[in-house]
């Protein structure tokens, strides 16, 4: 009996990871024919005056990767060749007899270059910048180039569109002209977009122009609506550290105020309208999957400090988390879209060991794409998955004793042997006397023979993926630093090229 038990779990686990498997191939496919859908010709027709045109982008949460699907459907629409793609799988001989291309980009932390763009900076900007430094050129001109780009950002950084002005600049020291001059957008201003899209209808008019032999106008494109926010209720709110040293931390939980619950994805976000910061919604992680029953965050709640010395609770969080003084209160309205994340999804390591890497809030998308590795149906129990544990979490806080969230819930997986758990505690009075405080940069390094082997899998278990999310400050540059000490410069670089190395870091 135990064993056509045991013989029953292990199809079911397969024949799950079978459907995650299908459903990602089927969504990549999907991807691959809009895109070849855009691509008129896949050569530029010189004979009629046609050029292609490529449209690129480097996104860090999605943003721009939808903006450069638009952008390219409008470019399509208007009759253009287009071919679309991520800036990472740009190449050298790509640039080489180019014409016409157009970068939407973003800026994570300060300054930095989204890791989807990651390639690309090491290929071709950073090889320039060192064949220039010993008066060779590696990479060929791009005098014939014509760029267009737009930079998105967030102007309370010090380094606001940082990546894109350093993008721009390795153009027009590589010998390309611009298009128009760069369009830097603060957190999706309409006034800027409204620049972009002008440009964009001025560049298709000019085109269809040196087509027919007519005068050049602009064309009309139709408006980009982003998906409309929707009507959610706050149905629960826990407080999951009282007394902790760190800020309140919140587990909240909301469900569509009308209609079925949406799909989503481990590793998405979800967008919040603040009422006091029209225009402006914050991105969060979803803590949750949709077989919960509803979607779950993990807010810690943050305070502004005033030039007088007093202080009052961030706006959003202090909205999200405070049931008083004008705060959300339970079963209150809310205002939220869904947002896809690709670079944070399971993608193609639905069936791989997964190291999942992180600290405070961070745990967020960790626990979500737990809960999608563990969990079918929230009535149902956790499928065993064959053999040794799958799934390897190590989460960083302050005090076991106030900061271990979801403790209960982990703690049950890690006794079914689905789960391993390394708790990080810097601030306990045993880690303090033992010497430096500890961080899961510190717990990475002691478990690196371990790592190792998760990385490189065996005959019977696929190699791991790695996923961080979590602070940008401090964790995930400390993280970044023990991997690449750990597995190497080029292993590490090489998990991210394949997908197998993710971040969501803010």
């Amino acid at each position: 009996m135990k064993f056509v038990q045991a013989l029953f779990v292990l199809l079911a686990y397969g024949a799950f990871c079978g459907l995650i498997v299908w459903r990602h191939r089927q969504r990549v496919q999907a991807a691959a024919q809009r895109a070849q859908a855009l691509l008129h010709s896949a050569v530029p027709d010189s004979s009629a005056g046609r050029t292609l045109w490529w449209v690129v982008h480097a996104s860090q949460t999605g943003q721009a990767e939808a903006l450069a699907e638009q952008t390219a459907q409008a470019l399509h629409s208007a009759g253009l060749a287009v071919r679309l793609l991520p800036l990472g799988q740009l190449r050298r001989d790509d640039l080489r007899g180019m014409e016409r291309l157009l970068c939407i980009v973003s800026t994570y932390g300060e300054g930095d270059a989204p890791d989807s763009a990651a390639a690309f900076v090491r290929d071709c900007m950073d090889d320039r910048e060192a064949a220039q430094a010993q008066d060779t050129e590696s990479l060929p001109r791009l005098d014939g180039l014509q760029v267009g780009l737009l930079a998105l950002g967030d102007a309370s950084y010090a380094q606001y569109c940082g990546f894109g002005r350093a993008l721009d600049a390795w153009f027009q020291a590589s010998g390309a002209q611009a298009l128009f001059d760069r369009v830097e957008v603060d957190r999706m201003a309409p006034a800027a977009m409204l620049r972009w899209r002008k440009q964009l209808g001025a560049l298709i008019g000019a085109d269809r122009a040196g087509q027919t032999g007519d005068e050049a106008g602009a064309a009309d494109l139709p408006d980009w609506e982003t998906p409309p926010l929707q009507a959610w209720t706050l149905r629960a709110r826990c407080h999951l550290n009282p007394g902790s040293a760190g800020g309140p931390v919140h587990h909240l939980e909301f469900v569509p105020e009308a209609g079925d619950l949406p799909a989503w994805e481990a590793g998405d976000l979800a967008q919040i309208d603040i009422p006091g910061a029209p225009g402006a919604p914050r991105d969060y992680s979803i803590a949750s999957v949709p077989a919960d029953g509803a979607l779950h965050l993990l807010v810690r709640q943050t305070w502004r400090v005033h030039a007088d010395g007093g202080r009052s609770p961030g706006l959003a969080s202090g909205w999200l988390t405070a049931a008083t003084d004008g705060g959300l209160p339970l079963h209150g309205r809310a205002l939220l879209r869904l947002r896809a994340h690709s670079a944070f999804r399971i993608g193609g390591n639905a069936q791989r060991p997964l190291i999942l890497i992180g600290n405070g809030t961070g745990l967020a998308g960790l626990r979500a794409h737990i809960r999608a590795r563990l969990t079918q149906d929230p009535r149902a129990s956790p499928i065993q998955a064959p053999g040794a544990s799958t799934l390897w979490l190590i989460f960083g806080e302050r005090n076991a004793a106030t900061d271990a969230y979801y403790r209960e819930e982990l703690e049950a997986w890690v006794a079914q042997g689905l789960l391993r758990v390394d708790w990080v505690f810097s601030r306990d009075s045993s880690a303090a006397q033992a010497g430096p405080r500890p961080y899961v940069q510190h717990a990475l390094r002691e478990a690196a023979a371990e790592v190792r082997g998760w990385v490189a899998g065996s005959q019977t278990r696929a190699g791991a993926a790695i996923y961080v999310c979590g602070s940008l400050q401090g964790m995930a540059g400390e993280v970044d630093a023990a991997l690449r000490d750990i597995l190497g410069e080029t292993d590490l670089r090489a998990l991210a090229d394949a997908g197998r190395y993710r971040r969501d870091v803010y």
